[in-house]
């Protein structure tokens, strides 16, 4: 049975955190979230190993662009650990593929970069873009399930932390959830916020700044903005897709 610590967390983002491992938030999460393991582990995803994927896969040093999801898929063989990430091998046309996946492969095209071959993001955490989730866990079938297990508390404090440790981020926040967490970032030295609708269903279309104009003949842009930015402060550009196979090889502790 796997016990779940702080030790999960590699230690660039141990240190970002600070005293917060010390507070009774940490200690409500690690209670709560290991009854939930003790009851239900079968059932939850990602696999506990994963929880921390995305700080895994994506050092502190590295980070140049953070996408926030909410949690993660509930549906089977979804969930790897990173917001908006599913393995490489669900088809794109198949009904397994999220919604939000298909506008954001549609909204790369739209911006000229082309469509996503698959949704496996993988290769864009390993460019410095940490794909966080603000719940790392949910129960098959039942979507925010574990968001009220304090989550929360841990994924705040990592987000305003990482906006004080590093000026000239990108920020996409897509929906109303994500753009909860604005004052944290806010707190931070000139963070470049690109603000849409969430890229899900039809909400895409909503809001007065949609992820996809209506009729898909616009993107809101934030791929082609989030490299004008990366170029204007000296660092390189991102990939967003037809990235070598290099960068997709395992590391040699097995972490994709």
């Amino acid at each position: 049975m796997h016990k779940f610590s702080k030790d999960d967390i590699p230690q660039d983002w141990h240190e970002l955190l600070g005293d917060y491992f010390e507070t009774a938030q940490w200690d409500q999460l690690q209670k709560n979230l290991q009854a939930e393991l003790d009851l239900h582990s079968e059932h939850i995803r990602p696999e506990p190993k994963y929880f921390f994927k995305a700080l895994q896969l994506t050092p502190l040093d590295s980070v140049r662009v953070v996408i926030i999801g909410q949690d993660p898929y509930h549906s089977p063989g979804l969930a790897q650990g990173l917001a908006f990430s599913i393995p490489a091998d669900i088809p794109t046309n198949s009904r397994e593929f999220p919604s939000s996946l298909r506008n954001i492969s549609k909204a790369l095209a739209l911006e000229g970069f082309g469509n996503l071959s698959n949704g496996d993001l993988r290769n864009w955490a390993k460019q410095g873009i940490l794909l966080l989730n603000t719940a790392l866990s949910v129960r098959l079938g039942d979507a925010g399930s574990h968001t009220g297990l304090g989550w929360q508390f841990l994924i705040d404090r990592l987000i305003a932390a990482l906006a004080q440790a590093k000026p000239n981020l990108v920020w996409m926040l897509w929906g109303g959830h994500a753009q909860s967490k604005l004052p944290l970032i806010e707190s931070g030295t000139n963070q470049l916020i690109l603000q849409s609708s969430h890229p899900s269903g039809l909400g895409v279309y909503k809001t007065s700044r949609p992820f996809l104009q209506p009729g898909g003949v616009a993107s809101c842009g934030h791929f082609t903005k989030t490299n004008e930015w990366l170029r204007q402060h000296s660092k390189a550009e991102i990939q967003w897709v037809n990235v070598p196979n290099s960068i997709g090889q395992p590391h040699k502790d097995g972490i994709y």
